[in-house]
């Protein structure tokens, strides 16, 4: 039995005619009677009194129309009480500032439009920063790049980036050469990379990357702060390698930097949304989960996200 069912038939009863409620509720009459004969079946009693003037109801029918009612209007009240009620709490959330430069706003506004009521502490902080965060429960979720580093986490792979050669577009930086539209690992070999330290996912990815093609990045410095870092790259002090979100926060970083990507197919970023177990997580928790993973999907799909695509 359904409630459609229900408010099938106490819709044909109040209005005395099967073929006045399929207008009503906007269905084929033939539909509708297959409904009524489907709840009568089910119940082994008619419920219907049929005419040429039309329907009434059985005293089988009547009865069920009355207790019918009352269900619906429970119904009714149950919907209302859960949309009045709001969800509330606190959620603290972590991003690496590249991966914020893309999500922070639209999961502010998502979570603003969905749960007004629940308070958002946003951190922005290195991946390394981050995991050590969420393992000392300091965090709720966090999307990082390294998802084996929590016993105890629930683990949702995301997306996956490619990685970028990005330069100055000065004419005095260091770096200031042609290249190919492509550029593999070993062709990076002996550039002056300006890149974090390896205690941070971006890091120990390349370092992988560089294993694997028998070379050793020439890096000049090491700076743990991707504002800072950018900054340098931006002055022509040297260049980097990074997804494209690294330069997302520029609104004329066309005219700012170069991006040649990155050929090899292993290297690119994996991307999850990490959070504490379940059971440790607060309904405010659990909600925000969802939202930040449906905005990461709605970036990556319109295309706000270059370079990503969806894994999980």
């Amino acid at each position: 039995m359904e409630l459609r069912q229900l408010r099938y038939l106490v819709r044909v009863i109040e209005l005395g005619s099967i073929s006045r409620a399929a207008l009503d509720l906007e269905l084929v009459q033939s539909a509708l009677s297959q409904q009524i004969s489907r709840l009568e079946s089910e119940l082994s009693t008619r419920l219907l009194q049929r005419s040429p003037k039309g329907v009434t109801p059985t005293e089988a029918g009547l009865a069920f129309f009355r207790e019918a009612q009352l269900v619906l209007r429970h119904a009714e009240q149950a919907v209302r009480s859960a949309q009045e009620s709001r969800l509330s709490g606190s959620v603290s959330v972590g991003m690496a500032p590249t991966t914020a430069a893309v999500l922070g706003l639209p999961l502010l506004r998502a979570m603003r439009d969905r749960y007004p009521d629940v308070r958002l502490h946003v951190v922005e902080s290195l991946s390394g920063h981050l995991t050590g965060m969420l393992n000392a429960r300091q965090l709720d979720l966090a999307i990082l790049f390294d998802s084996q580093a929590g016993r105890r986490w629930s683990v949702m792979p995301l997306l996956e980036e490619k990685l970028f050669l990005i330069e100055s577009l000065r004419p005095e930086a260091a770096t200031a050469v042609k290249r190919p539209k492509r550029l593999s690992v070993a062709q990076l070999a002996g550039l002056p990379l300006i890149l974090p330290t390896g205690s941070h996912g971006l890091r120990s990815t390349l370092e992988s990357a560089f294993a694997r093609a028998k070379c050793k990045p020439h890096v000049v410095a090491e700076i743990d702060s991707l504002a800072m870092l950018m900054d340098a790259v931006d002055s022509g002090l040297g260049c980097t390698v990074q997804p494209w979100a690294a330069v997302g926060r520029y609104a004329d970083a066309a005219q700012r930097f170069k991006l040649t990507e990155i050929s090899d197919t292993l290297a690119r970023r994996a991307t999850a949304l990490c959070s504490l177990s379940d059971d440790e997580l607060s309904p405010a928790a659990l909600a925000a989960r969802v939202v930040l993973a449906d905005c990461a999907r709605e970036a990556v799909r319109s295309g706000r996200w270059v370079g990503a695509r969806l894994t999980g």
